[in-house]
């Protein structure tokens, strides 16, 4: 009998010991829960104070202060525009430009490299910015998202701000008078009839030149045959050869040629006059970007990093297309009047790297060409 009573009371016991094993597990179970609850929203209260306290820290307009110095290749007009509407928006901020070619700029930075002097380098074609990157350091524009792939660096080296199609100029009271036909093709340059009539950049001296050096031998043979097809041009250019891009539409517009070698940007400015007009090549044009870029080691990183923001904005891509005829990068803006779709267009097949890596010896190239 006492055998039986305290096999009950061991059962009893065991019984007893369970329950407080069970109840002592739900209540650290509930307390877990509750710490952890406490603790997941303190982390969220610390969050939003992070943001609040980031959204609260963004400068307005007129806080930032200081300069700026931006290189640019771009005509005076679009160039003074950009520059003004980024002093409106920052008062405070001074912009001091310095305006020349594409080589001539890119040159530049190299040889400041050790102490730049430059903070952006807005303009140039972007396969001669890539020849010259490690002279840039990576930036994530604001705008990143409304920008496509295939017109940044791979490496946040540089940013497309526009897309530039080479297209033929012509001045057509000059044609006419002449008994010439437009030509809609470059294939039609290389003719006789246009011996001394081309206008056409030296590609040291200017990028978008340079781009079209390039787009002219891979649409006509390539990489090696091309070259075959350049001595041909050259030969039509008479000697006649000029050291600024921005003068190979000037001077067609102003009747010293019959047609010039230039980019769509420059062309679309004449859209209001009936004498000029122009083409894109038939057999073959490009849309190389014009980049923006911030210099390495640069002076006034934050102002330069805000230039590049804004130049990049719908605010600016706006103004320098329906007022200076820049065709826009972002994908959240149609383009201009008078501007063909880039899908409409009959394009090269534009081998980026090679342009921008054998840059210097293309140009020493073509300068033999010169010299023969």
């Amino acid at each position: 009998m006492r055998k039986k009573i305290a096999i009950v009371l061991a059962a009893a016991m065991a019984a007893g010991l369970a329950g407080c094993s069970s109840q002592t597990a739900a209540t650290t179970a509930a307390q877990t829960t509750a710490a952890q609850t406490e603790q997941t929203q303190e982390e969220a209260d610390s969050q939003e104070e992070t943001a609040a306290e980031e959204a609260s820290s963004e400068k307005a307009p007129e806080e930032y202060s200081g300069s700026v110095v931006v290189y640019s290749p771009h005509d005076a007009d679009p160039l003074n525009a950009g520059v003004n509407l980024f002093m409106e928006k920052y008062p405070n901020v001074k912009v001091e430009v310095v305006a020349a070619g594409t080589g001539e700029l890119c040159n530049r930075i190299a040889a400041e490299a050790a102490n730049p002097i430059a903070d952006v380098l807005w303009g140039g074609g972007a396969d001669s910015l890539a020849a010259f990157k490690e002279y840039f350091q990576p930036y994530v524009c604001a705008n990143d998202e409304f920008i496509g792939e295939a017109y940044k660096d791979p490496d946040d080296l540089w940013i497309g701000e526009s897309p530039l199609p080479m297209v033929i100029f012509y001045n057509k009271e000059l044609i006419e008078r002449d008994g010439l036909t437009i030509p809609e093709a470059w294939e039609d340059l290389i003719d006789p009839a246009w011996k001394g009539k081309i206008a056409y950049c030296l590609p040291s001296k200017s990028g978008s030149a340079y781009t079209q050096l390039c787009t002219m031998i891979l649409g006509h043979g390539g990489k090696e045959d091309g070259w075959a097809f350049i001595e041909k041009l050259y030969d039509n250019l008479d000697g006649k050869i000029v050291d600024s891009s921005g003068k190979c539409h000037k001077m067609v517009a102003d009747g010293e040629f019959h047609v010039g070698i230039t980019i769509e940007k420059s062309a679309i400015q004449y859209a209001d006059d009936p004498n000029v007009g122009f083409v894109y090549p038939s057999d073959g044009t490009s849309a190389v970007p014009d980049g923006v870029a911030l210099v390495k080691d640069c002076p006034n990183e934050e102002n330069a990093k805000l230039f590049i923001d804004f130049v990049t904005s719908k605010e600016c891509q706006e103004d320098q297309s329906q007022n200076w005829g820049r065709r826009p990068v972002r994908n959240d803006l149609e383009v201009g009047e008078g501007m063909a779709k880039l899908d409409d267009l009959v394009l090269v097949d534009y081998d980026f790297d090679w342009a921008a890596n054998e840059k210097e010896s293309i140009i020493e190239r073509f300068n033999d060409i010169m010299v023969d």
